[in-house]
């Protein structure tokens, strides 16, 4: 029999985190965290969450391509739902779900667009069947088959056999500039580890 959501639980045993732990800024614990990570299938996977200017919420997992100490960045179709959304609005979260290391970390802060200078260079290092695909998808419209997207793909095939793909214009990167960066490390009982950074360099314990 299916357990219900409500039965399934779990004590979290596996670690504790206290300011002594913690590296001086958010970017070096992060990296410290994203490299304890990496025995996962997808370590750089994050739930993304915008708002339209209306205050209307979406969220959707997206892949991390770099971190540094001004923000944390992706690469999207500009013209999608949480491209438009992120330039209309230009506030988001960045959630990343290390469950099995019975950690998470949440980031919050303004977004600002990558320079194309940064976007191309990583573009540049893309397979080429993403950078085809970069043009192939309108993303986040309605499209009536799979048949047209791989009709699409076969035209730009052919438009750009034999030469490298150029980046589209409406493809480009994301930085999300922390406002605050919590770690949260699941501890017995549901008293968890919660240390947040703020932008003022202050550190501060949260309730669980």
């Amino acid at each position: 029999m299916t357990a219900r959501p409500a039965d399934l639980r779990r004590d979290y045993r596996r670690a504790g985190l206290s300011e002594a732990d913690l590296a001086s800024t958010w970017h070096e614990q992060f990296a410290r965290w994203f490299d304890d990570a990496q025995s996962l299938p997808e370590p750089n996977a994050a739930v993304l969450a915008t708002a339209s200017p209306e205050g209307v919420p979406s969220a959707r997992t997206v892949l991390l391509k770099g971190y540094d100490a001004r923000g944390l960045v992706i690469f999207t179709n500009l013209t999608s739902r949480k491209g438009r959304e992120a330039l209309a609005h230009p506030v988001a979260s960045l959630v990343f779900p290390w469950v099995e290391l019975e950690r998470q970390v949440v980031v919050c802060g303004r977004v600002e667009q990558v320079s194309r200078e940064e976007t191309s260079a990583y573009f540049r290092t893309r397979p080429r069947g993403s950078q085809l695909g970069a043009w192939v998808s309108r993303q986040s419209a309605v499209v009536s088959s799979r048949e047209v997207l791989e009709a699409r793909e076969a035209a730009l095939e052919e438009r750009f056999a034999g030469q490298d793909v150029p980046v589209p214009d409406f493809w480009g990167g994301l930085r999300v500039v922390p406002g605050t960066v919590e770690f949260w490390q699941g501890r017995p009982s549901r008293l968890h580890d919660r240390l947040r950074y703020r932008e003022d360099g202050v550190v501060e314990r949260l309730s669980p």
